[in-house]
C-alpha cells in the first residue's frame, strides 16, 4: 500500500489531511530501512515489533494492513479501504467540510 499512500499524501499536501502509520516490523531499525527505501514521509509509530503491540491491541487490529479513515472530529467513518476507493472517501470527507 505504500506507493498508493505516498501518492495520496502528495495529492492532499495542501488540504486538511493527515496520514499516520503504525508499523509492526521486527525492529525499529528494520522499519527505518524500509521507510527510507519506500520514501515514507508521513509519521509512523513503531508498535513494539509485534502485531500484538499496544497500538494494534487498543485499536482492535486483527490483520495487516488495517486502514481507518477518520473525519475531522476523530470519528471512524471507513475501515479497510484500498487504492482508489480510499482516495474517493478521503475526497468525499474533504468535500463535506466545504
Amino acid at each position: 500500500m505504500i506507493p498508493h499512500e505516498r501518492s495520496l499524501v502528495a495529492a492532499m499536501k495542501d488540504k486538511p489531511f493527515a496520514l499516520v502509520g503504525v508499523n509492526s516490523e521486527a525492529s525499529l531499525d528494520e522499519y527505518r530501512r524500509l521507510a527510507a527505501a519506500e520514501r515514507v514521509t508521513w509519521p509512523s509509530f513503531f508498535d513494539g515489533g509485534s502485531t500484538e503491540g499496544p497500538i494494534a491491541t487498543k485499536w482492535g487490529v486483527r490483520g495487516w494492513p488495517t486502514v481507518y479513515v477518520l473525519d475531522k472530529k476523530g470519528v471512524i467513518r471507513f475501515v479497510d479501504l484500498r487504492d482508489e476507493e480510499l482516495t474517493k472517501v478521503v475526497e468525499q470527507l474533504l468535500a463535506e467540510d466545504g
